[in-house]
């Protein structure tokens, strides 16, 4: 039998609390894919992923589903072991004197941190596997240094740290650059191409066409809680189509890989 799907959503009404932001949404994406979910702010990019991480759920109504590697009902905490998330909502809930390696531990269980009794569960094999991570990242040292003492692109290792811990083979990754210096921004995406090279599913939540890594195949393209287009980067990252999803003139430009948009004619 084949594999299953990554993410199969077949007619699916979203609501986020009295908004509908999609309505009689359908989407596939394998397993394997290197896939960019792209579109101004307000589209649906936030909604879109979590309802993928199971924090959202559809309206209940015939014919209608979604299913996460085949699986339409999961345990949440099984789910995490098998899709690894790396988003700015997050980040905010860490408190700022959490350290690294109880932000990279607390991954095993899915928790904001590992305090009270939880701390107690942390076994010496899994404080080894984190710092294996740590050293895969390069921030091992920082195993004891709490978040507000490092800096915005070593507090953003750390959190892909505890994605990875579980060895996941899907990782999705809310703006990834998002408040990250160039040298920052260069070197996180370097290690998302690395992860990808290696064969993860990779899901990418942006408006930012230069956080989409060269390794990246795919770009669906929302606008207003529909899909105003999808297919491979060459056929959706044009001048006319982001034009006309973004209301307003843009141009695009192609560097190695990379693509880069800026203003266009009025």
């Amino acid at each position: 039998m084949p594999d299953p799907k990554l993410i199969e959503i077949h007619d699916a009404t979203i609501w986020r609390g009295s908004t509908c932001v999609f309505e009689n949404l359908s989407l596939d994406i394998e397993q394997h894919e290197r896939v960019a979910i792209l579109g101004p702010n307000g589209s649906g990019k936030t909604t879109l992923l979590k309802t993928i991480n199971r924090e959202l759920y559809p309206a209940a109504k015939a014919g209608s589903y979604i299913r996460i590697l085949g699986q339409q009902r999961w345990n949440v905490w099984e789910l995490r072991k098998q899709i690894g998330v790396v988003s700015n909502d997050l980040h905010q809930r860490y408190t700022p004197t959490t350290t690294t390696i109880e932000v990279v531990v607390s991954g095993f269980y899915s928790s904001i941190g590992v305090h009270g009794t939880l701390a107690d569960r942390v076994t010496p094999d899994q404080v080894s596997t984190a710092m294996t991570t740590l050293a895969e990242l390069g921030i091992e040292l920082l195993r004891n240094t709490p978040l507000n003492r490092m800096s915005s692109g070593q507090q953003r290792r750390c959190l892909l740290a505890r994605a990875l811990v579980h060895d996941p083979v899907t990782l999705i990754l809310d703006e990834p650059t998002s408040g990250l210096d160039f040298s920052a921004s260069f070197d996180y995406l370097e290690r998302i191409r690395v992860l990808a090279r290696e064969g993860r599913n990779i899901v990418i939540v942006t408006h930012h066409l230069n956080e989409i890594p060269p390794e990246v195949d795919r770009v669906i393209l929302l606008q207003e809680g529909k899909i105003a287009a999808d297919g491979t980067k060459n056929d959706v990252l044009t001048d006319e189509i982001l034009s006309s999803v973004y209301e307003t003139p843009i141009r695009v430009a192609e560097v190695d890989g990379y693509y880069l948009a800026y203003p266009g004619e009025t």
